[in-house]
């Protein structure tokens, strides 16, 4: 809801179900950040009620630049501002800087007019952004856009401030843009999507840095002065720095406390800094980075900014979470998968690599579908000369000794088999080794006669040139159609270097990364008008380009191309807090893990990747017959409970706030509430310490559940030499009779199973059946040893 409190100038109040935006028009004419915090009640016809948010001011501090003769008592770095700009005082990080003809920077926006949009008048104004944005299904929808017009008089720029209210999802986004009404060019060195003003204490920063194979990993600062900077400069939103940033006061926790989040619907270079001015104010911007960013404006042209996702929760970051999950579910992912239940599919990477071929795909396939895989998928080295990482990217022929009948006749036979069939590509890369290159070297983003440097063997192709962009589409559009696909996997893997593209001219050189992920957006934009049914992944190099930008386009992406068990418990929680479970993939691979070499548990493996869209990625054929029966009755689990993996409300257990923690635990609940899934997992075990409780979240207090875990069997193996404390006969390890007997002797696991109320189990938390100690064992303890976990269930007791 959009409040307007009419006085002699306007005020603003964007109301959520729970929380308040407020700025108003100054008597100097600057918009001023008032208030984002609780709800508030709003009186729109009595101004005064309002008179309580308005910094008073009597003199202007010392040693500061006032802002006008006529007004002493203003100094712009003492204003919260909505939109910060240099030259008039205000030496904070700025909103918008712009390089005129000659050579002066000072810019300064004065409040013309507003209106109330609905979000399809709001689309239509945005249309030639080729961003893409927020938007909501339904026609009645109560979101609307409040759309202020700000004016640089003296220079002709006017700024539009775009201001989105999804009410029932607490968020609210914004994003702007600058017309050049001048008759001469200006150069735009920096221009953000979102700037907030803030009096309160939000001094700590949560972050999420990080590096291939170890995305996400949480951090938190505390800013007691200067400035904290989280940002890309690999071309890509990175897995150095997710743009996603919390700010909080130092006391919020999981389950309290005031927190307010920011993300960018962006997938290029970010930026967001937070910064402590000399008054005890913060300051904090997002948007595009400016690092090597400029963009010529010229007379009658406009520049937009991504859209940036704002949400306060006065419940901790539990709250904020929660929030966050159902506005991208609602708002951001969209088409025919956007509510429909994801495949579970078996990729063939980790159990080939480059070494395909049809027959070896199609043993590997059967293999799946006899455990119960829905989607068998093709990765790299199909297409011609693509032995490995050194050649043929751009050369998307399907290689006729790997693929005799080509892709056609692969996934017509997995279509027989009873399995939709799925593919991989890299579209954005060329390598040199390839015909696309020998044909079109000017197609690469590298500088002309200068040696350039590489990553993983490949170039980045420019998509800042249409040509290349109509390639591309044609291309992906001639593969996409040559057999039954049904899944793309749309991979990324390399950082941009020497940057520069060989379409435009050297002044625009500036714009290139921009341009970049504007072209993609077009390219993707295409892709999936044209084959709306192919359920596309984001990809690179696994969590390189996780952001909202692509899940505009593609409903999920692939998390991390680690798939250690006990590395995606932290990165899967990490990703918990401002994504949901519904838009990233987790797989279960071999052990010992490719990443790590780390041993963890079948069980573990599994149960870790179904708080996710849940694959595997192993060699099914290489496998036990005891494991590949463990993974038929895995997957038949899953699929049972896969609507509320997938599409339940998510929680983390408050034990998963503290970086020394040993224990995690997850729970997914059910839209209505009566059905829940919940993990508990151990990194290390401590010795003589059998007893755990697991605490479920998000359960209905007054419902009364049955609570119960999986039956379990344990090899006789995972007990090692302490068999032969029982055993009749002596047991070697590694030996034929070890082996003869741990395949018919089983030994029963724990069984927990209880009714109790929703509160209790919440609240109390379920005493777990002890641990092994040491001290003996029978089918009453719980073998958990390092990396273990174990999977319950809720079902409401009707």
């Amino acid at each position: 809801m959009i409040q307007i409190v009419k006085d002699t100038r306007p005020w603003f109040f964007l109301q959520t179900t729970h929380s308040t935006y407020g700025m108003r028009v100054m008597e100097t004419g600057h918009l001023e950040h008032l208030y984002y915090g609780e709800r508030i009640t709003v009186d729109t016809q009595d101004p005064s009620s309002c008179a309580p948010l308005v910094i008073q001011r009597a003199f202007a501090p010392g040693n500061t630049c006032i802002y006008t003769k006529e007004q002493p008592q203003i100094s712009m770095e003492d204003v919260c501002l909505e939109v910060g700009t240099c030259g008039k005082g205000d030496i904070r990080e700025p909103f918008l800087e712009v390089c005129f003809t000659d050579g002066s920077v000072t810019s300064d926006f004065t409040f013309v007019s507003f209106e109330v949009l609905t979000l399809k008048d709001r689309d239509e104004r945005m249309q030639a952004s080729g961003l893409p944005h927020s938007y909501s299904e339904e026609e009645s929808s109560s979101a609307k856009c409040l759309h202020i017009i700000l004016q640089d008089a003296t220079n002709r720029l006017e700024l539009q401030l775009f201001y989105t209210v999804y009410e029932d999802c607490d968020v609210i986004t914004r994003s702007a843009c600058l017309l050049n009404r001048s008759d001469t060019f200006v150069t735009i060195e920096r221009c953000m999507s979102a700037q907030l003003d803030l009096t309160e204490d939000y001094s700590e920063v949560t972050h999420f840095s990080g590096a291939w194979a170890r995305e996400m990993h949480r951090e938190q600062i505390t800013l007691s002065s200067g400035k904290f900077v989280n940002s890309s400069y690999t071309g890509t939103s990175s897995n150095r720095a997710n743009p996603f940033v919390i700010l909080s006061p130092e006391n919020t926790c999981e389950t309290s406390g005031s927190c307010i989040s920011c993300n960018l619907i962006y997938s290029g270079n970010h930026y967001e800094a937070l910064e402590k001015d000399s008054y005890g104010k913060f300051r904090f911007v997002a948007g595009i980075n400016p690092r090597s960013f400029s963009w010529q404006l010229a007379p009658g042209e406009a520049f937009y900014t991504p859209e940036a996702v704002l949400n306060f929760s006065a419940d901790g970051s539990r709250g904020l979470s929660g929030q966050l999950h159902s506005f991208i579910r609602e708002h951001i992912v969209r088409g025919v998968w956007k509510h429909k239940p994801r495949p579970v599919l078996l990729n063939s990477w980790e159990a080939c690599y480059f070494k395909i071929d049809e027959k070896k795909l199609l043993q590997l396939a059967k293999a799946g579908k006899d455990a119960g895989i829905e989607l068998f998928v093709m990765d790299d080295g199909w297409f011609l000369g693509r032995n490995n990482d050194t050649s043929s990217l751009g050369d998307w022929e399907p290689d006729p000794k790997k693929l005799p009948g080509g892709i056609a006749s692969l996934s017509k036979k997995i279509k027989e088999l009873g399995m939709d069939f799925g593919i991989w590509v890299e579209p954005e890369m060329i390598s040199e080794n390839s015909n696309l290159y020998k044909g079109h070297p000017d197609w690469a983003m590298k500088i002309p006669g200068h040696p350039h440097s590489e990553g993983r063997n490949q170039c980045i192709l420019d998509l800042c040139n249409p040509e290349v962009r109509k390639y591309v589409i044609e291309e992906m559009t001639r593969v996409f159609s040559s057999g039954e696909i049904r899944y793309v996997k749309w991979d990324m893997n390399r950082n941009f270097s020497d940057i520069y593209s060989p379409y435009l001219p050297a002044a625009k050189q500036g714009e290139t990364a921009h341009r970049y992920v504007l072209g993609l957006y077009q390219i993707m934009e295409e892709l999936t008008t044209r084959f709306p049914k192919i359920l596309f992944e984001g990809c690179s190099a696994g969590g390189n380009r996780f952001d909202l930008g692509i899940l505009c386009y593609f409903p999920q992406i692939w998390a991390s191309d680690n798939t250690d068990a006990l590395c995606r418990t932290g990165i899967q929680n990490s990703y918990s807090y401002g994504y949901p479970l519904s838009v990233f993939t987790a797989h279960v691979s071999s052990c010992p893990n490719h990443q790590t070499l780390r041993i963890t548990p079948l069980e573990t493996r599994f149960q870790v990747a179904s708080f996710g869209i849940l694959g595997y990625e192993c060699n099914l054929k290489d496998l036990s017959g005891s494991d590949l029966n463990a993974i038929r009755e895995q997957i038949a689990f899953y699929k049972k409970w896969r609507d509320v993996f997938q599409f339940g409300s998510f929680y983390r257990g408050a034990e998963n706030e503290a970086s020394d923690s040993e224990t995690l635990s997850w729970t997914c609940v059910s839209p209505d509430g009566r059905r829940a899934v919940g993990l508990f997992f151990r990194r290390l075990t401590v010795p003589n310490q059998s007893h755990d409780w697991y605490r479920p979240v998000g359960l209905l207090p007054d419902v009364k559940y049955h609570f119960y875990g999986r039956n379990i069997k344990y090899n006789l193996k995972d007990f090692g030499d302490l068999v032969n404390t029982v055993s009749p006969i002596h047991i070697k390890q590694g030996s034929a009779l070890q082996e003869i007997l741990s395949r018919f002797v089983n030994m029963d696991g724990e069984k927990e199973d209880l009714t109790a109320y929703g509160d209790t189990l919440m609240r109390a938390g379920i005493a777990l059946k002890p641990a092994f100690a040491g001290t003996g064992y029978n089918s009453d303890t719980r073998l958990f040893p390092d990396f273990s976990s174990r999977i319950y269930f809720m079902e409401a007791v009707e």
